[in-house]
């Protein structure tokens, strides 16, 4: 396992956190009877787990990161800039062509993408296997949903929030450590 910088591990603990909350609730869209209460304990896990990894990486901000040099953090902001831009253009696209269900499914592979230049900025070699399962979520989603007859939305957000809080939770125990 590589050694996560406290404030690093406690920040990617947070963000991931609170995007895993974002999509179980983006999953409630329309979700199938009965899948309310567990979509909604999702979203309530996501933001305790992002709220007590946002309280730790407070505390340890002086603890180091490996964004403190220019040179990261101006690549950070770059990748960041690029998937907001990229991930708002599509979604506009989609709306346009009238195909606004499958803007989860581009946001989604928008974001799994992203992880893979980021992995290196943020020195975190987990962030490539988010990446690749986020990637698949997106790619795997349209086709789920029509098997199963359930919204994109639904199709996407799970599995989408489910990976993100496992990711959370994890480097959550590496700032626990």
């Amino acid at each position: 396992m590589h050694d996560l910088l406290l404030r690093d591990a406690a920040m990617t603990a947070a963000v991931l956190a609170f995007f895993a909350a974002a999509w179980f609730g983006w999953a409630q869209e329309h979700p199938r009877p009965g899948w309310r209460a567990p979509l909604t304990a999702g979203s309530v896990g996501g933001l305790l787990v992002a709220a007590a990894a946002g309280a730790v990486a407070g505390v340890n901000w002086d603890s180091g990161s490996v964004l403190d040099g220019r040179d990261a953090f101006g690549d950070y902001l770059v990748i960041v800039g690029v998937e907001f831009t990229t991930a708002a253009a599509g979604a506009v696209l989609l709306a346009v062509l009238r195909r606004a269900r499958y803007i989860p499914v581009w946001i989604c592979l928008v974001v799994g993408v992203h992880f893979f230049p980021m992995a290196g900025v943020l020195d975190n070699p987990a962030l490539y296997g988010l990446a690749v399962l986020l990637t698949a979520a997106a790619l795997l989603a349209p086709i789920a949903a029509a098997r199963t007859r359930v919204p994109v939305s639904l199709a996407t957000g799970v599995p989408a929030g489910t990976v993100l809080l496992v990711f959370a939770l994890w480097a959550g125990g590496a700032a626990a450590l």
